[in-house]
């Protein structure tokens, strides 16, 4: 009786190590961010960032995922479970949106890069108490991704889609 359970076992093991190596499982622990572009839904997504100003001096985990470890892998295996669900489902959207966790590392981030700048806020400029409710994204969208709607793929973003 225990050898069939250990054949179970070993087999099941064998399937996961093939199904790992074969996706380049590990690719995705790391941060580079061609491998956020092996979808072709990111394809307007990448092109936007490649050609814009924050590529220069950030990867996609650096304004996407938390710093700390353990809150990184568990954001990015989250994602990649939404990801993966997503392709086996067929319920790929033309445009990726983001869900407000998501939104709130990105604030997080740009708070922690541009904590110096956010901390010179000139509140006799006319800033309010309501601006500084908002995510910075929101007035910044073009900094990280570029302007909507200059891709030349077919996935871009256009008014229609917003």
């Amino acid at each position: 009786m225990k050898i069939p359970i250990l054949v179970a076992v070993v087999a099941l093991l064998a399937v996961a190590a093939v199904g790992l190596y074969v996706t380049d499982f590990t690719a995705y622990l790391g941060n580079n961010p061609s491998t956020c572009n092996n979808c072709h839904v990111m394809d307007y997504v990448y092109e936007g960032w490649y050609h814009a100003g924050h590529q220069e001096w950030t990867t996609c985990n650096d304004c996407h995922t938390p710093h700390a470890l353990i809150p990184k892998y568990f954001v990015k295996a989250r994602s990649g479970y939404h990801h993966v669900s997503a392709f086996v489902l067929g319920n790929i959207p033309d445009a990726i949106r983001a869900k407000e966790a998501s939104r709130q590392v990105v604030q997080e981030n740009c708070i922690r890069c541009h904590s110096e700048t956010v901390s010179n806020l000139d509140w006799e400029m006319g800033y309010t108490e309501e601006d500084a409710q908002r995510y910075c994204f929101e007035c910044h969208r073009s900094a990280a991704h570029g302007e909507r709607g200059i891709s030349i793929l077919p996935y871009k973003h256009t008014e229609e889609n917003q």
